[in-house]
Formats: C-alpha cells, structure tokens, sequence
C-alpha cells in the first residue's frame, strides 16, 4: 500500500489510501491576500500566527507554507521571506509543513529550515523545473507535489494530464525518487467553465491510483471557482473525490461544512476507526449550531507522536 510520511519535529503523518484524508492548510498563503502580503513584507507576522493556530485547531493534518509576495513587492526576497514564515509557524503548532513556492532558491532555504519531513509544493512536468526540483526532492530525502502540466499548460485532456504525471513519476524514479513519494495534483477545473470537471478528475483520480498508485493532492475549490455558494459545491466534491482515491487537498480548515464532508467520508471508508474522531469531535452537536472542532490529534488518526526525536528521513512503500 502506498504511504507518504511528512513529519514535523515531534508528529509524523501518514498520507495513503487507508489512511484518514489529509487536510492540508491553505491560509497562509499571501497570494490574492494584498493585505496578509503587506504585513509579512513589514515583518508583521501576527495574521500567519493567528492563521497557524485557526487551522490547527480546527482539524488540519499539516499546514502550507507560502511566502510570494512579489505581487505586492518584486523586490521582496522570497527566500529569506519563507524561512522567517515557516519558523513562526513551527514555533507555534506540531503539525508538518508543506514549503510552497515556485521559486528554486525559496524552496531550498525553506528546505534547509524545516524541522522533520516537510513536502515540497511543487514540481510540474516542465524539463527546467524536473531538473531544478529534483534533485533538491533527492537531497534532503522528501514527498513532492507533482502538478500534471508542462510546458504546453495545462490541457483540457485528462489523459493528457495523466501523461504528464506519468512522465514526472518516470522522471523522479532517474533520480532515485520513489513513487510514495510523489503526490500528484491531477489539476481540477472549474466545474462551472467545465462542465465534465468533475467526472474527469474522478476518472483521473482512479487512473492515478490502480496505474501509477502514487498518493494525490488538489486545490479543493477550483472546482467551485465563479459560482455561488461556493463551500456546498466543496462540500459535496469532497466525499466523491475521497471516493475516487484522492488522499489529500490543500483547503480551509476552517470552514465546518468542508470539514464535516471530510470526517464523514473517513468515516464512511472506514479510515476513522470506530467513528472515534466523528464522536469525539460531534457527541455534544446540537441542530443549529456550529459544530465544534476536533483537536488535531484527533484528526490525525494517521499520525503518530514522535517524543521530538528527529524526523525520519524516508518512507514506506
């Protein structure tokens, strides 16, 4: 069975299709956040902190970590910028990391400074990026995204999107990269400018899964982008994604319907063993109400506590 092991200083998370789904936190990201982005370019770090804590106690399995901020500033360095983000973040919460960048050097300082075994967002089919990206995913023995388009875009065609996730696993393997290693993000559409977006990914999803049984990974709400009440179109993918074999998205903890679609597809794939965490987390719920959030350990029903010893470096096919 597939399983991919990120980890932080003292908690270790196993991503696999018998494990529970795991969230990854998306807020701290300043990217179409101008003010967030202004505040970190000042050294004002208090919407991260209070971002990391949110999502934490909310139910997040592991948080991502961006710091592009050129939007804002083209002269801000990204890297110094990133390191300074992810050793607030693991300052405050256990939880591993995912280091989100698309520039090189940004990844590499972000790599140097995580504590455990972060995952690296990401790598796309495109040649520079496989040999820039590569062989730091070699270096420091950790997961990466893979972002199935190249240097043609991203294609309409999803056996087209397969190819190129294929390709990237055929690629990493050159480098010695194994396949639980590589978490693939099939690329999902909005379902409102693509009206078969969901029937794709679900099919990609299964291609992925029995072909090149690798782990996967989403943006959650492309597939809502443009339409209204976008968190009961998320709601509703989630459980059919899970469904299909996806084992991970990068979403809003915070948001309880999402959350509630997710502990209820655990539940119902039987990777939230003896509903533990659904009790734990709604035995007091009453109608009407919003319902309370699980602590982390309680969602991490993958995870397991590591006393603070160092993060292994490895995983397990």
């Amino acid at each position: 069975m597939t399983r991919t092991i990120v980890a932080s200083a003292s908690r270790e998370i196993v991503i696999g299709f018998d494990q529970p789904f795991c969230v990854i936190g998306e807020r701290i990201n300043p990217t179409g956040r101008k003010k967030l982005a202004a505040e970190m370019i000042a050294g004002n770090f208090d919407t991260v902190m209070k971002d990391a804590l949110e999502q934490a106690a909310a139910g997040a399995t592991m948080l991502d970590v961006n710091a592009g901020v050129t939007a804002v500033d083209p002269n801000a360095t990204e890297p110094a910028l990133l390191v300074r983000t992810l050793e607030i973040v693991q300052g405050l919460v256990d939880l591993p990391l995912s280091i989100d960048s698309s520039v090189t050097a940004a990844i590499e300082a972000g790599l140097r400074a995580a504590r455990g075994r972060p995952l690296v967002n990401s790598v796309t089919g495109e040649e520079e990026k496989l040999e820039a990206i590569l062989p730091l995913v070699r270096k420091y023995n950790v997961p990466v995204v893979a972002i199935s388009n190249d240097e043609t875009g991203i294609s309409m065609d999803p056996d087209v999107r397969f190819a190129v996730a294929k390709r990237i696993v055929e690629r990493a393997a050159d480098h010695g990269i194994p396949a639980h290693d590589i978490v693939v993000d099939p690329l999902v559409m909005p379902i409102g400018a693509l009206g078969d977006a969901g029937r794709q990914v679900f099919a990609l999803l299964r291609r992925l899964r029995e072909e090149l049984k690798v782990n996967t990974t989403c943006g959650l709400s492309n597939i809502s982008f443009g339409l209204p009440h976008r968190h009961g179109i998320n709601a509703a993918f989630i459980p059919m994604v899970i469904g299909a074999g996806m084992t991970s998205a990068i979403m809003n903890p915070c948001r309880p319907q999402e959350m509630e679609a997710v502990r209820g597809a655990n539940v119902l794939a039987g990777t939230d063993k003896d509903c533990m965490t659904w009790i734990r987390t709604y035995k007091d719920y009453k109608p009407g109400e919003t319902a309370p959030a699980a602590t982390p350990e309680g969602e991490a029903a993958g995870g397991r506590r590591r006393g603070g010893r160092e993060a292994r470096r490895g995983a397990q096919g």
